[in-house]
């Protein structure tokens, strides 16, 4: 299968692949619909805009057996967008067992005319011993080496689980033997179980870890991830496609979902969503009959959650994922640990910072200490360590604001400075020192930032990188800037350096005689 990527931002993308003539593009969310009991007929779905959905096949194998294969599974859940047939893992979790060998569940959907069939896997669950993790790993894979036969006749296209649970090793280990099968996409397996016990650092781990190896020329798909919160989360760790019930068993239990949590309905005095349905108002809903209820709140569920989708595919598109996953992080204190913990581990910053665009069309904007770890950022720091400054003296221009007319007129007199043995650098607790030959650059330019109120160990590294290549300091601020100018002048300090601090009144003749 050809997985076209279209943007990418941290480790999300928008990308788009083919199903039998029919292009999806991800990242994207496919409702479960169950093959016998549907609360919202399937045709709905496609109508609100869900081109594909996910069913299960080993409920369509035990209800029709043979004839589900002259029906066809299209038929039988009357949908006529893309469907995606899980084996029955969810079963083996819930029973133990579903007494259908794993060549039989693949043969069987792909003779129902699945469009991405998924094998017979074992998933791992949650908080599960070593001894069964590790079973629950091999006889996913040796379902993987049952089905080869029917995986390489083609069909469907292929999905190969990935099990382990929160044993990063064996999550590690199942990746990478998954790999070596000819499968389409991939899927992270057991993570509903640590959802529902909000251990989203957990989830950080697994998906960093499987996504670390696994091809990246194929969407991965997280089972099981219904949640409006998380979905921000798991994109921006790679995650292309996710499922879930959660629509509709959030509405039998009568939850509303909004964009950053999920409320009790009756709890609500406003119904703060335009959807169709919300439009009716709280008053309409409450008095419809419990089954019409449900539905209703179903509905509004799955048009929160296309909400999520579109607005995770803008916030991609704008390259503010950061921003978004940081806002979204703000809506539960255990998904803002999960963001704290996937945006200051090294590794994984690195991994993000790999397929974070170079450039972008708008500004990134800069709010507190962790944006100093931000891809576009990191990467600036990292390219200093590469410079080369031939010049015995640094000058550091720190200005009111970027236009002040002081700055104005060093950037005019930029030859002449250099030609007097100066590198000058314009001062950020962002970036560091930005020298001015590449101030232009994205993001030196090209990024709204907040006022941090002093320099933290990342950045402080990285002026002491650059001071230590010169003999003389000299720092020119502007009036409001004196504490700034002190704190640079300290770091130079430390390093034995000749500091000279130039104030606003001499500032004009400072750069004639320089």
């Amino acid at each position: 299968m050809d997985f076209e990527v279209k943007v990418t931002d941290l480790a999300g993308r928008i990308g788009r692949f083919n199903v039998k003539g029919t292009w999806l593009e991800t990242p994207l969310y496919l409702p479960v619909v169950h093959p016998i009991n549907q609360v919202i007929p399937p045709s709905e779905l496609y109508r609100i805009g869900f081109k594909a959905v996910i069913t299960n096949a080993y409920i369509t194998y035990r209800r029709y057996g043979e004839a589900g294969k002259e029906l066809g599974i299209h038929r039988i859940i009357e949908y006529e967008g893309v469907v995606m047939t899980d084996s029955g893992g969810y079963q083996v979790l819930e029973y133990g067992d579903v007494m259908v060998p794993p060549k039989v569940m693949a043969e069987y959907q792909r003779d129902i005319g699945s469009d991405i069939a998924v094998i017979l896997d074992t998933p791992t669950g949650y908080r599960t011993k070593r001894k069964r993790a590790e079973e629950t790993v091999r006889l996913t894979i040796e379902a993987a080496r049952e089905s080869l036969e029917v995986i390489k006749g083609g069909g469907p296209l292929w999905v190969g689980p990935i099990q382990g649970g929160d044993h990063l090793d064996l999550v590690e280990y199942s990746a990478r033997e998954m790999s070596r099968y000819p499968f389409d996409l991939f899927a992270i397996g057991s993570p509903v179980e640590i959802m529902n016990n909000y251990d989203f650092r957990t989830l950080v781990d697994i998906v960093m870890t499987a996504k670390a190896n696994l091809p990246y020329g194929s969407p991965v798909h997280l089972f099981g991830a219904g949640h409006p919160l998380t979905m921000a989360l798991a994109v921006a760790m790679g995650c292309d496609m996710f499922d879930s019930a959660s629509y509709i068993l959030f509405a039998r239990e009568g939850r509303y979902m909004t964009p950053y949590g999920v409320r009790r309905f009756e709890e609500l005095d406003y119904l703060p969503c335009p959807c169709p349905v919300c439009s009716k108002g709280k008053e309409y809903l409450a008095e419809l009959p419990e089954e019409d209820k449900v539905k209703s709140l179903a509905l509004h569920n799955l048009y929160v959650l296309k909400y999520e989708m579109d607005g995770i595919k803008l916030a991609i598109k704008e390259g503010r994922l950061w921003e978004y996953v940081l806002m979204k992080s703000r809506s539960h204190p255990a998904l803002h640990k999960a963001v704290l913990h996937l945006f200051t581990k090294r590794e994984y910053l690195d991994k993000l910072e790999e397929e974070t665009p170079m450039f972008k069309d708008r500004a990134i904007f800069l709010f507190d200490r962790l944006d100093v770890n931000r891809p576009e950022v990191r990467r600036h720091r990292a390219r200093l360590g590469h410079l080369k400054f031939g010049n015995r003296r640094a000058v550091f221009m720190i200005p009111e604001e970027n236009e002040a007319p002081i700055f104005l007129k060093i950037r005019r007199n930029m030859e002449k400075f250099l030609s007097k043995d100066v590198s000058f650098f314009i001062p950020s607790k962002f970036f560091g020192p930005i020298p001015l030959e590449v101030h232009d650059v994205f993001p030196l330019s090209q990024n709204n930032a907040s006022e941090m109120e002093e320099i933290v160990d990342e950045v402080a590294e990285s002026y002491r990188n650059v001071l230590k290549r010169f003999e003389e300091v000299v720092i020119i601020f502007e009036k409001g800037r004196e504490e700034d100018a002190r704190a640079l002048a300290r770091l130079a300090s430390s390093l034995k350096i000749k500091v000279e601090l130039i104030g606003p009144t001499k500032v004009l003749k400072a750069i004639d005689q320089v």
